[in-house]
């Protein structure tokens, strides 16, 4: 089987060598087609799987595209790819068009998911503080910076009673790209004024 994987593997590189130097490597069972690490395509037991996108999905107008399936965890997933079944090798020019397609939507797609910076590259987040993010559902720099730190502290402390100044100041830095220590005395005065008027009404409603 793997000597036929690899014969689909060379002939997929000359029906595509226009889109580009191919690379490939061993990948969940089978082996991925990739162009500046950039995957497009798999190929498993001896057949070539494009990956699906709605450029692609005219192609399949009227039919029910056969889609990559791969055993995991004692089950088998579906896969985001579609079967290039003979006709469609019988079309070289198609073949090609489908499989520009289907990079161009792998590399948008990864273009999306790298531009979503992660919370953990930010000043000041432990992976403590990543992990309450997390949970409160706040789980990129995006979502971080539309929170600010105060919505995202309090969205903290409904989880963890116990997160005090030095995780909002935490939050700030991470929102300014600083340090905490480096923010601007205003800043850390005006949060210093906002948390204890926050805790005062948390000690004042514990009293009641």
């Amino acid at each position: 089987m793997k000597s036929l994987s690899y014969d689909r593997i060379n002939k997929s590189r000359e029906y595509l060598k226009s889109l580009g130097k191919i690379d490939c490597r061993a990948l969940f069972g089978g082996y991925s087609l990739a162009i500046d690490n950039t995957v497009f395509a798999m190929v498993c037991e001896g057949e070539l799987y494009l990956r699906a996108c709605e450029a692609c999905a005219e192609y399949h107008v009227g039919t029910k595209p056969k889609l990559l399936c791969l055993p995991k965890r004692g089950r088998r997933i579906s896969l985001n790819y579609f079967l290039v079944e003979e006709q469609l090798w019988q079309e070289p020019a198609t073949l090609l068009q489908l499989s520009t397609r289907a990079l161009q939507d792998a590399r948008r797609e990864k273009f999306k998911r790298e531009s979503i910076k992660r919370l953990k590259d930010l000043p000041n987040i432990t992976f403590q503080l990543e992990a309450q993010l997390c949970a409160a559902e706040i789980r990129d720099a995006q979502t971080l910076q539309a929170c600010g730190p105060q919505e995202a502290w309090l969205r903290i402390r409904q989880i963890n009673k116990h997160a005090g100044l030095r995780a909002l100041m935490a939050l700030a830095g991470a929102v300014a790209g600083l340090h905490s220590a480096a923010l601007p005395s205003d800043t850390r005065n005006a949060l210093h004024e906002w948390y204890h008027r926050v805790t005062r009404g948390d000690q004042t409603h514990a009293g009641e």
